[in-house]
């Protein structure tokens, strides 16, 4: 018997020949190594992030990562079976028989090839997975046979170490349907606005349709979704493929409420943070200030934030920094953006002069000009409605927003004892001394946040402590720390929450009254830039600002009518009956019934600093105060009138003080006594007006301008 070896045809080289061959093939063909199942699940990564609020409701959402559009991992149970069994029939109908490569499938295009006709891809779903894992294997130009080849035996290694469940799962994950759109997660909404278990039939044909051209008409799409359909009347698909195929839709199922807040705390893919935000309260802020900002319209105002604190945990139940609407900066976060404060810091400087003993809510300040010497010269505050009240007591200055007693009040406070006490009650934007801001700053020239303004003056409603907010569930809860006395701080506050006192400036009836207790104060900066209203009742703080993010002035818009309706509506809002007095007076303050010599204001019942009570407040009189010249106001401009007569346009002289043996001179021309109260008529161009004493030497000099 011969060898096998002798056979003719067969010979030791053609064994080595066809070994070669054969590893020379196999290594050809020799696929990537591919991840499991475990590991292409643990290394995605959404290009989302999103944002809850305390409920776990989802209230916003960013975009972190754009290099592809992902949401999160969506498994298999999470997906409409219509969609799981439309895009399998679509793209791998033998799928859950093969092992792999579908034989029949491969003999039907050599078939169709033979005939000439244009046949299916034989692509498997488990070929494609291992495209979408080993990207190299379908890269542009990857279609020869050695390539396919490597695909098929990639795909075979998958289901060897796959379930068919887990290949279908990450090939839904992985597939890109359209643009930059990868997965069925994200095909979904951003396509049809829905979640993948919520697909219907005609969705997932139209999701099918995609999947072999991505980029295809909507004519296209509309043609393949109806063959597979095989349904006789197809007319709907072209209407559907078509807004389907429309302008990028915004995820229906992210209510976009809180896109500031967002921005600064989704700062990488995949996070999911739980606020401290209230979804209800949320969208009660974004109501009233959306209908405020529709109402005034954006010739007058274009944006607007507000804030709401729960005055016990510090938690933040609303952020909003802005609504869009008539804004041309809708990006910017209102609520978190320095901007000058107003009137708003005036109840801290009244509390520390109150604790410091300085003031009582019933002693006597003068509101008449004043001009003080700075190094930048003379500083003359005014008040809002340019004209002066006289004496007043420091509860109708406070409650009526009077400028000049707030710049006597910080003169006995001290500029840089003020500004420490507002940057202890977090006013963190203070960062130079007093000497910087000057007196102005008791009418709030430096610059805050809202979420700052919120935060102090919840401090107040904490009977002056003051502790750091929490926007998220992860925050600490710090202790609080004491700011103002307790004492000083109820007493601010029931100043602030007196209708009668600011019914001066506000009227009996504005926007700042409710039918329950609450502490409040506006405040409008220079030039109508900002308008602010902060207050708070014993449960919620709440503060509002309304103004022009990109700097501009407000037209015909104060406090009371720009951001107090939208405080108004916030706090009605939440009231639920309950707390709706004022806080518990603590001990150290008395109660006692008051009057003012003179009638200055009515009687009435005040709260005192245990020990400082007084029966009779009377203004100081004359021979106590130093002479000096109220009208006019040093740097005021005169403007005379051609069609009034010129003996009709006298400036009238007012002195203060004792001044009985003092005299008055213009320029250089005698005036009289300065009791005498004159009237004079000076010509165009600058005068200086002097008050000398009885030596000649000048007590207090004017300079103003006539022309």
């Amino acid at each position: 018997m011969k060898s096998l070896w002798t056979k003719p045809g067969i010979t030791l080289a053609t064994l080595v020949l066809a070994l070669l061959a054969f590893v020379a093939i196999d290594y050809a063909t020799f696929p990537p190594p591919l991840p499991a199942y475990a590991q292409v699940r643990g290394a995605w990564h959404p290009s989302e992030a999103w944002l809850y609020d305390r409920k776990g409701t989802l209230i916003d959402s960013a975009r972190v990562d754009f290099k592809a559009r992902r949401l999160a991992w969506t498994p298999l149970s999470r997906v409409a079976p219509i969609a799981r069994d439309t895009i399998v029939a679509a793209e791998d109908q033998r799928f859950h028989a093969h092992g792999g490569v579908d034989w029949l499938a491969l003999l039907g295009i050599a078939r169709d090839k033979a005939r000439g006709e244009r046949g299916r891809g034989g692509s498997t779903l488990s070929m494609q997975l291992a495209g979408f894992l080993a990207p190299d294997l379908a890269a542009p130009g990857r279609r020869h046979l050695w390539d396919k080849l490597r695909q098929m035996r990639a795909a075979w290694a998958i289901e060897r170490g796959w379930s068919k469940d887990q290949i279908l799962e990450a090939y839904l994950n992985l597939a890109g349907f359209r643009g930059e759109a990868q997965g069925i997660g994200a095909a979904a909404l951003g396509l049809f606005g829905k979640t993948p278990d919520a697909l219907a039939r005609d969705d997932a044909l139209l999701l099918s349709a995609l999947l072999p051209e991505p980029q295809a008409t909507a004519t296209v799409i509309a043609r393949r979704a109806c063959a597979m359909s095989r349904d006789a009347d197809c007319g709907r698909f072209e209407g559907e493929a078509a807004a389907m195929l429309g302008p990028a839709r915004s995820l229906a199922l992210d209510p976009g409420l809180a896109p500031h807040l967002s921005d600064r705390l989704l700062t990488k893919p995949g996070l999911r943070i739980t606020t401290t935000l209230d979804k209800r309260v949320q969208m009660i802020a974004i109501q009233a200030l959306r209908r405020q900002l529709q109402g005034l319209g954006g010739a007058r105002a274009r944006d607007g934030a507000v804030v709401v604190l729960d005055n016990a945990s510090g938690d933040v139940l609303a952020y909003v920094g802005g609504i869009g609407g008539a804004s041309t900066a809708p990006s910017v976060d209102g609520a978190n953006a320095y901007r000058q404060a107003g009137s708003t810091l005036k109840p801290f400087l009244y509390a520390e002069a109150i604790e410091k003993g300085y003031l009582t809510p019933a002693s006597i300040l003068d509101d008449s000009p004043v001009q003080l010497d700075t190094a930048s010269g003379l500083y003359v505050p005014q008040n809002y409605d340019r004209g002066f009240k006289g004496p007043v007591s420091a509860r109708s200055a406070l409650a009526g927003s009077l400028n000049v007693p707030a710049v006597r009040t910080l003169l006995l406070v001290g500029v840089d004892a003020f500004r420490d006490r507002l940057w202890d009650s977090g006013y963190r934007g203070l960062v130079e001394d007093g000497d910087y801001y000057g007196y102005s700053l008791a009418l709030g020239s430096a610059e805050v946040t809202l979420i700052e303004q919120a935060n102090a003056y919840r401090s107040l409603a904490q009977g002056g402590r003051w502790a750091p907010v929490r926007l998220t569930r992860d925050d600490p809860r710090e202790p609080p720390r004491a700011v103002t006395t307790p004492q000083a701080a109820w007493i601010v506050a029931d100043m602030i929450a007196d209708p009668n006192a600011r019914a001066a400036t506000f009227g009996l009836d504005s926007a700042l009254r409710l039918p329950f207790w609450a502490a409040v104060k506006t405040g409008t900066s220079k030039a109508m830039r900002d308008n602010w209203c902060v207050g708070f009742t014993r449960r919620y703080t709440v503060a509002v600002w309304v103004g022009n993010l990109e700097g501009d002035s407000m037209r015909a818009v104060s406090g009371v009518s720009g951001a107090a309706p939208v405080w108004r509506d916030v706090m009605v809002a939440l009231d639920d009956g309950q707390d709706r007095g004022p806080p518990p007076r603590p001990a150290g303050i008395e109660r006692a019934n008051v009057r003012f010599a003179g009638n200055v204001e009515q009687p009435r019942a005040e709260y005192f600093l245990a020990g400082t009570a007084q029966r009779l407040i009377a203004f100081a009189p004359d021979a106590a105060r130093r002479p000096r010249i109220t009208n006019p106001v040093s740097g005021s401009v005169y403007a005379i009138d051609p069609d009034i007569p010129p003996d009709r346009q006298r400036l009238a002289v007012t002195v203060t003080g004792s001044a009985a043996t003092h005299r008055l001179l213009l320029d250089r021309r005698d005036l009289g006594p300065a009791t005498a109260q004159p009237q004079i008529l000076a010509p165009p161009g600058q005068h200086r007006l002097r008050l000398v004493d009885v030596a000649g030497r000048v007590v207090d000099q004017v300079l103003f301008t006539v022309r």
